[in-house]
């Protein structure tokens, strides 16, 4: 097996492919050498502003409320123990491995960056925990996503002191302190300003926005490839999604979903057999008739919120910050709602994608809307229920998303001592696209593996070839039309070729032009 190149860190933005190939699939990183000068250059004025008798926020003074209170220097070191021991005040359940390594390598971004002021050993340190497999437990709730994602941070900070728990690359619960040792890995003894440059960022948020996109990229040209086959199997035209119609409407988004709408279903000899004059049809329903629609506006909001990210993997969140020429500087950036905004506004998407979705299976079971399947797509119609609850069971889940689309950005709540008194939420915006995803996938699921059930019953009809290649492949884990069984087992099944983004690759495979 082929090592895998290591991701840079510090000579460019890291790009969103290296976010996912870094927090997803472990793939090193290496800190670049002219950030670790540009590190220890800046580090050497921050030793300059510590010798000064002025105070100076971050380097000796406390901290937020507190940050007109003056720190001796006997005191310092005890001052950022302290600040990362009660900033480290998550609870709830341990978030996934994948976003704590989000906020591990997204701090260590903007530590390279050479304007926090932190020493060279502190980056080398978080680069070391990040490819020894150390995952530090971070729990679900803490942060109000300014002065950034505090308390998660903190838990990552703890562990590069050897304090606290983590995970250790097999998984296994153990403490900081032994995990460090096993590695190697000396823990950090924080200095001036240091404390701060650990913890204030948006790199919680960012990260799991960063992981959504990824996500959702597949997930909507699964929509397509889902739609295609509802259009299909409930004998719809496929004339609405022409080209020149889309042109009438100037949304990118839509062309390219119509586009591949008309890609899935161009050859299909089931489509074929109805056109002409004899089809008495005017108009398919809107589920079907207006998935690009839907789905377009889904993929411009993802367009938009790439772009957000991309703008924050390029910035440098941090507070204090050490500028270009030398200036210690007070700032906002730590606020998240740039980032929050666009979480919130892609959950809207989200349910209405799903719901779109599940409105297309449940025209797909009623045999006044199907166009000749029987109810329920049942084998035995009276004595199965085919895939009635199936349907239930997407019902559900848009019914969730919907709550989940209530915009978390615009619920502040002042914390600090009215110091901190307007913060952005997107930590929990984050929290629950995550959910949202997960359940957008497994409407598509259900969807997919009632198009495939509706396929098979138009026999001797035949499925274009995308959509008769995931019928196809639904058929490795889920049998075809027959008498009822045990549901669940073929719903998760396919909800994980969906979520894998097997279902988004065969269809690529198998469409033409």
């Amino acid at each position: 097996m082929t090592e895998l190149a290591p991701v840079l860190v510090g000579a460019a933005p890291l790009s969103p492919a290296d976010v996912v190939a870094v927090v997803r699939h472990d793939v090193p990183v290496q800190i670049d050498a002219e950030a670790l000068a540009r590190v220890a250059d800046t580090r050497r004025v921050i030793d300059g502003l510590a010798a000064d008798p002025n105070p100076h926020y971050g380097v000796s003074t406390g901290f937020g409320a507190l940050a007109t209170t003056f720190i001796a220097p006997d005191r310092r070191l005890q001052l950022q123990a302290s600040l990362i021991r009660s900033h480290a005040a998550g609870t709830g359940a341990e978030v996934e491995r994948e976003v704590v390594r989000g906020l591990q390598l997204l701090r260590l971004q903007t530590l390279a960056s050479g304007r926090t002021g932190v020493r060279p050993v502190v980056v080398e340190t978080y680069a070391a925990l990040l490819n020894s497999g150390i995952t530090p437990v971070v729990r679900e709730y803490g942060s109000l996503g300014c002065s950034g994602d505090l308390a998660p941070l903190a838990h990552i900070a703890l562990a590069t002191m050897g304090e606290g728990d983590v995970r250790d690359a097999s998984g296994a619960l153990v403490p900081a302190s032994d995990a460090l040792a096993a590695a190697g890995i000396e823990p950090l003894t924080l200095v001036e300003k240091e404390g701060l440059a650990l913890i204030n960022g948006t790199d919680g948020m960012l990260g799991m926005l960063v992981l959504a996109l990824h996500d959702l990229e597949t997930l909507l040209l699964t929509a397509d490839i889902a739609a295609a086959m509802s259009v299909e199997s409930q004998l719809g035209t496929d004339a609405v999604f022409a080209a020149d119609l889309m042109a009438l409407r100037a949304q990118t988004g839509q062309s390219a979903s119509a586009a591949n709408l008309r890609a899935f279903l161009g050859d299909s000899p089931m489509v074929a057999s109805h056109k002409g004059p004899d089809d008495g049809r005017v108009q398919d329903a809107y589920s079907l008739r207006c998935s690009p629609q839907v789905h377009g506006a889904a993929r411009d909001t993802l367009a938009h919120a790439t772009l957000i990210a991309g703008r924050e993997l390029a910035s440098v969140i941090d507070n204090p910050v050490i500028t270009l020429d030398g200036r210690i500087e007070s700032n906002g950036n730590f606020h998240g709602a740039p980032v929050a905004a666009v979480l919130d506004f892609l959950a809207i998407s989200v349910a209405d994608v799903a719901s779109v979705s599940e409105r297309r299976t449940d025209r797909a079971l009623d045999p006044a809307r199907s166009h000749g399947l029987p109810p329920f797509l049942a084998d035995e119609v009276g004595v199965d229920s085919g895939l009635m609850i199936a349907q239930y069971a997407a019902a559900g889940i848009v019914s969730e998303l919907k709550r989940l689309a209530v915009p978390a950005s615009v619920d502040s709540i002042p914390s600090s001592a009215m110091q901190e008194d307007h913060v952005s939420m997107g930590w929990a915006a984050a929290r629950k696209l995550r959910r949202a995803i997960d359940g957008l996938g497994r409407v598509l699921a259900i969807e997919i593996l009632t198009g495939a059930r509706a396929l098979d019953l138009r026999a001797p009809l035949q499925a274009g070839p995308a959509t008769g290649a995931v019928r196809d492949l639904v058929r490795t884990v889920a049998a075809g039309p027959g008498p009822d069984r045990f549901l669940s087992p073929e719903m998760e099944a396919v909800t994980a070729l969906v979520q894998s983004g097997a279902v988004a690759r065969i269809a690529k495979e198998h469409t033409h032009g």
